[in-house]
C-alpha cells in the first residue's frame, strides 16, 4: 500500500492527511452530537493505518446515523459553548454550525483530498461530492 500517504501534506507546516481526516470526523460527529443534544462520542485520533482511518470514517457515519435528524429540530437559537484551553467560545447553533463545524469540516474534507490528489490518487469531483444521483 501506499504508506508514504500517511505522511503526505501539501507543505512542510501543514498536518499530513491522517489529521486531515480525524478532524473531519471529529467536526462532523461532533456537531451533530452538540446541536442535537446527545454525548459527544470521543474518537483517540491514533489512527496510524489506512484500516484505522477507513474504520475511524465507518465509526464516525455509523454514529451520524444514530443521531435523529428531528433532534436537531428547532434549535438553530440554542447556546453552544466549546471549552478550550483559551477559554470559551460561544455561538448559537445556527451559528456555530455556519460559521465554524461546516467551515472546518469542508476545510479539513478539502485539504484530504487535495492531498490525495496531489500525491497522484486517481480521485475525482463525483469522489468528493459522493456521487450525482
Amino acid at each position: 500500500m501506499h504508506t508514504h500517504l500517511l505522511e503526505a501534506r501539501l507543505v512542510g507546516d501543514m498536518a499530513p492527511l491522517p489529521f486531515q481526516i480525524t478532524r473531519a470526523s471529529d467536526h462532523a460527529k461532533n456537531a451533530a452530537a452538540r446541536v442535537a443534544g446527545v454525548e459527544v462520542v470521543a474518537m483517540p485520533d491514533d489512527e496510524v493505518t489506512f484500516q484505522e482511518l477507513q474504520a475511524r470514517i465507518r465509526k464516525t457515519i455509523d454514529f451520524l446515523k444514530t443521531v435523529p435528524p428531528d433532534s436537531m429540530d428547532g434549535k438553530e437559537e440554542v447556546e453552544i459553548v466549546l471549552k478550550l484551553k483559551a477559554g470559551e467560545l460561544r455561538w448559537t447553533a445556527k451559528s456555530y454550525l455556519l460559521e465554524f463545524a461546516l467551515p472546518n469540516f469542508y476545510f479539513h474534507l478539502t485539504t484530504a483530498y487535495d492531498i490525495l490528489r496531489h500525491s497522484g490518487v486517481p480521485v475525482g469531483k463525483v469522489d468528493y461530492i459522493g456521487g450525482l444521483k
